[in-house]
């Protein structure tokens, strides 16, 4: 029983009368299939553009088996390709690979894998692995979403590195190329359908403009450091203005003046 616990009514309720739906497996593995693909052959753009930066190839392998995490990886070569500090650049790729700790602790509880399997269960635990396994309504289907869609993406992100990164050798000058431009489109077309709600298309729009500004001022590396700034800044006004719309407290009446004087001489 514990293997059919619905995810959803753990946080929502659903209405009396209104069970949530199984998932066929088919319907499952079909989802998950499509977005490892689809994401998975984008490692192709990771590997000629870590080529380009002057990694070997023994190191662009080596980020994606042992990283694997696609914003992470651009962010690094993207850094070093730009002549940034090795560890500035491992820097903003540390704090772009944060964000997958607080996926790991919601799939902790919607997955329920055993101890023994949760370390290797969270080296795939990335955004598209993640957005599958939550979107489905059991833990049988999320654990199988999971599985089928990092089991793809890992195959194909790793596959297509390798690709990448022999085919650009025989491109020669990636930079002829406007291959640069890889790792910004890549990052965006994964990032693009996250921006659901106003504060974060804002939060994104800021880090974007915090970017821009201090790019030709600060060394490489930092301006994406700094860019993180965006998210709490956004949060921050955000609460102010809704504690500024919320209704003031009526003005306290005679009978509870007098209870509130008479609770003070206690």
């Amino acid at each position: 029983m514990a293997e059919q616990t619905d995810i959803r009514t753990t946080e929502r309720p659903a209405p009396p009368g209104e069970a949530q739906p199984a998932k066929p497996d088919s319907a499952v593995i079909r989802d998950a299939l499509g977005v490892g693909v689809a994401v998975g052959l984008s490692g192709f753009a990771f590997g000629v553009t870590s080529a380009g930066a002057g990694l070997s190839l023994l190191q662009t392998c080596a980020l994606s088996l042992l990283v694997f995490t696609g914003a992470s990886q651009f962010a690094l070569v993207g850094a070093l390709a730009a002549g940034g500090n090795p560890l500035t650049a491992a820097a903003g790729a540390f704090f772009l690979g944060a964000r997958n700790a607080f996926y790991g602790l919601r799939l902790s509880a919607v997955l329920g894998y055993r101890a023994t399997v949760k370390p290797l269960a969270a080296h795939w635990v990335i955004d598209e692995t993640s957005a599958v396994a939550l979107a489905q309504p059991d833990r049988r289907s999320a654990r199988l979403g999971f599985t089928v869609t990092g089991l793809t993406l890992y195959a194909l992100w790793n596959l297509t590195t390798l690709g990448g990164a022999l085919g650009a050798e025989a491109l020669g000058d990636t930079d002829a190329w406007g291959l640069d431009a890889a790792s910004p489109a890549v990052f965006l077309a994964l990032l693009a359908p996250m921006l659901r709600t106003t504060v974060e298309r804002v939060a994104a729009g800021l880090g974007v403009a915090l970017v821009m500004v201090t790019l030709p001022v600060l060394p490489t590396g930092v301006p994406v450091l700094l860019s993180a700034l965006a998210a709490p800044a956004v949060l921050f006004v955000q609460g102010r203005r809704e504690r500024a719309k919320e209704p003031a407290a009526p003005p306290a009446g005679p009978a509870e003046i007098r209870h509130t004087t008479e609770e003070d001489r206690v």
